[in-house]
């Protein structure tokens, strides 16, 4: 896989194959590129499809500290900039998304849209935001990593999925294709992201995003709630959010067809505007 050094020395790895209109996905906590298969399978044929392990992640280096959510903004900031991308379609999952926000006003000019899946501008409830999960489920969700880590990255990932949204083949499948080739994070690595993940707040950076946007987000996703997405769609100008009925957290693992329909949808109409 290519790889790139950071200015603070830090290795990234992604994956990049296809040629056309730039397609950029970046992945959520604990998760690597990998979880992006099933959409690199469909758009190589025609767009250049690159895929960012952040640190810590994937095939990436394990940094000595952190990381934090400016780390992982840096990293798709480094990796627009090394690659000389422009008019990116820039597609975030969950922490991506965080640090996708965290990171626009640095990548803006090199950014044509963004679909953000599964995302919230706050991890966590509190401060007049309603929409995330108690500070109490996170302390005790970071409390069972330290305990029991295998275990509860196992729990972490069958539970992106609502009831009946995908059965017992596919979820095997789902597995096989997806968690065994992208490798666990290291546990520090997963609980300092988890940590960086529930202290930000995004909400002032909604109102900044003056390019297309397209929200997608699973109606049954215990993690990130709908209605946070609701409630960035309502603050960022212009976008257009997507609620699927009876899906989790990862709609393009569980609904590959359906979700790529979306994608592939917004990127046409984005790129004929221009």
């Amino acid at each position: 896989m290519p790889e790139l050094v950071t200015r603070d020395n830090c290795r990234l790895s992604h994956e990049d194959t296809g040629a056309g209109p730039v397609l950029l996905f970046v992945h959520g906590w604990a998760m690597s590129g990998r979880v992006w298969r099933y959409q690199r399978e469909q758009f190589a044929a025609t767009h250049r499809v690159i895929s960012l392990d952040l640190r810590g992640h994937g095939a990436s280096a394990v940094p000595p500290a952190g990381p934090t959510m400016d780390d992982f903004a840096a990293d798709i900031v480094a990796l627009l900039t090394r690659l000389d991308l422009n008019r990116v379609t820039l597609v975030a999952w969950s922490l991506g998304v965080s640090a996708a926000l965290r990171a626009f006003p640095a990548i803006r000019d090199r950014v044509a849209g963004l679909v953000l899946v599964g995302g919230t501008p706050r991890f966590t409830a509190g401060d007049g935001f309603a929409h995330g999960l108690s500070p109490e489920e996170v302390r005790g969700m970071a409390l069972r990593l330290k305990r029991q880590y295998g275990r509860t990255m196992e729990e972490f990932f069958q539970g992106m999925f609502a009831e009946d949204e995908v059965g017992s083949d596919k979820y095997r499948q789902i597995v096989q294709d997806i968690v065994k080739v992208g490798h666990l994070p290291e546990s520090r690595v997963a609980l300092r992201s988890l940590d960086s993940l529930a202290a930000a707040d995004l909400r002032p950076s909604l109102a900044v995003v003056d390019r297309p946007a397209l929200l997608i987000h699973g109606g049954e996703d215990r993690i990130c709630l709908p209605e946070a997405s609701r409630f960035m769609a309502e603050r960022i100008p212009g976008a257009r959010l997507e609620l699927l009925p009876g899906i989790g957290h990862a709609p393009f693992l569980s609904r590959p067809d359906l979700f790529n329909s979306l994608l592939g949808n917004f990127v046409e109409v984005l790129h004929a505007a221009h």
